[in-house]
């Protein structure tokens, strides 16, 4: 039979031993730890929006998130002012207007639903090398259907870069690539248009380049039409002149918009020809609100001038080129003062001339007619002895004496007044001095 084991004692080592081991587990620190000193459990991670930004139609998009009830988007830029879309709640994107990007933009969107909200931010920036970027871009549009864009190599990029120029209307329904390069040893630095029928009102300009040592930055800006345009000078000029002044009319110059008269500036250039350099006159700014007229003050006679007249937006002072000059004037006349001033005192001097020899011939007129007068008076007080003797006559045919009322009376009495003996004895009278009807006494 097997031998009976007998427990141990209570006081005995090996309880006690027993009891030291137990108690030592239920001591552990883990079995310490209360409630209050547990950590608290690690949230489950917000879930993302997946925000996605394209450039080439300015879109941001994000998840869409059930039971949404409203939503923000936003864009602000390095360098302007920051943009706020509210989109319907349906929607999951947002469009912004073209704005230049090359400097980096921090887009936004905040989405609310009726269990929380979710916001995510996006930064869009310019990969590539500082200073690859093509740069000093500008554009201008001449003769209303041609444009010239220009720029320069970036002063990092390196010697095989090449660049491209993308044109986007406003509207974002055309994207075109320049179809003209303008080259400067193999690499394009400019771009010719000839036919604009593409663009709006406001485009958006990108250059990328491309490189095979380094990766190149884009450039990119928003253009208005109006802003870029260069208007050509005015037309069909004409010049009506009168006794004070000349009247000056031209014709807006063609451009793309249709543009009120108020819109326009002018600058009139009137100089005379032949005249030192030093002397030339100002210019004259004229106001599109004058409808395209000017009064130029030039009294008669005036000298050979010459007009040109050159445009611009009236806000933009870009001025156009200057147009073809047109003549106004005599030739004759050359405009110096001393000339005209030299014509009036020769007038002036054969007037007095004129006036002078009439008047000498007046003063002789009458002082002949006073001294007949003066004979004619002195003959009647002393009765004329030469005709006295000679009163009575008779008839060539006959021997009865004339009467003064007969014809022979006056022709003898002629006769008489003619005689060599009146002459010397300064006693002729007139014709008028014997009156018929009168006899003499």
């Amino acid at each position: 039979m097997p031998p009976l084991v007998h427990p141990c004692p209570v006081g005995s080592p090996m309880v006690l031993l027993a009891t030291a081991l137990l108690l030592s587990e239920l001591l552990h620190p883990a079995f310490l730890l209360t409630p209050e000193h547990l950590d608290a459990p690690t949230p489950a991670p917000e879930p993302a929006l997946h925000v996605k930004f394209d450039p080439s139609n300015m879109k941001l998009a994000w998840d869409c998130r059930e039971n949404t009830t409203s939503v923000t988007c936003a864009m602000v830029p390095r360098e302007g002012d920051r943009a706020v879309k509210k989109p319907r709640t349906k929607d999951c994107w947002c469009n912004f207007e073209d704005i230049s990007l090359h400097r980096g933009v921090l887009l936004e969107v905040q989405v609310n639903t009726s269990e929380r909200s979710f916001r995510e931010k996006v930064l869009y920036t310019n990969p590539g090398g500082e200073g690859t970027a093509a740069h000093n871009f500008s554009c201008f549009i001449y003769d209303v259907d041609f444009m010239n864009c220009t720029w320069a190599k970036g002063p990092a990029a390196p010697g095989d870069v090449q660049y491209f120029l993308y044109i986007r209307d406003s509207k974002r329904k055309r994207e075109r690539e320049c179809p003209h390069y303008i080259q400067h040893l193999g690499t394009h630095v400019g771009c010719h248009l000839h036919n604009l029928s593409g663009l709006t009102f406001r485009n958006y300009f990108l250059v990328n380049g491309t490189s095979h040592a380094a990766g190149i930055q884009f450039f990119d800006s928003v253009l208005s039409t109006k802003e870029i345009e260069r208007y050509g000078p005015p037309t069909n000029i004409t010049i009506c002149c009168n006794a004070s002044h000349c009247l000056i009319r031209w014709d807006k110059p063609r451009t793309r918009r249709a543009l009120s008269h108020s819109e326009f500036q002018y600058q009139l250039d009137i100089q005379r020809k032949n005249v030192p350099p030093d002397s030339t006159n100002p210019l004259i700014d004229v106001s599109g609100d004058l409808e395209n007229q000017y009064h130029f003050p030039s009294s008669e006679p005036r000298a050979k001038h010459v007009v040109k007249i050159r445009a611009a937006d009236a806000r933009i002072p870009q001025w156009s080129a200057w147009s073809q000059p047109v003549e106004f004037g005599s030739e004759g006349a050359d405009g110096s003062l001393v000339h005209v001033y030299l014509l009036v005192v020769l007038v002036t001097l054969l007037c007095a001339l004129g006036l002078g020899f009439l008047c000498k011939r007046l003063v002789a007129g009458i002082t002949a007619l006073m001294e007949q007068m003066s004979r004619a008076s002195a003959c009647k007080q002393a009765k004329c002895p030469s005709l006295l003797k000679h009163r009575t006559f008779r008839r060539r045919n006959g021997s009865t004496p004339a009467r003064e009322g007969d014809p022979e009376f006056k022709d003898r009495v002629r006769d008489v007044q003619d005689t060599p003996q009146a002459r010397r004895e300064g006693t002729v009278p007139t014709r008028n001095t014997v009156t018929p009807g009168r006899s003499i006494s």
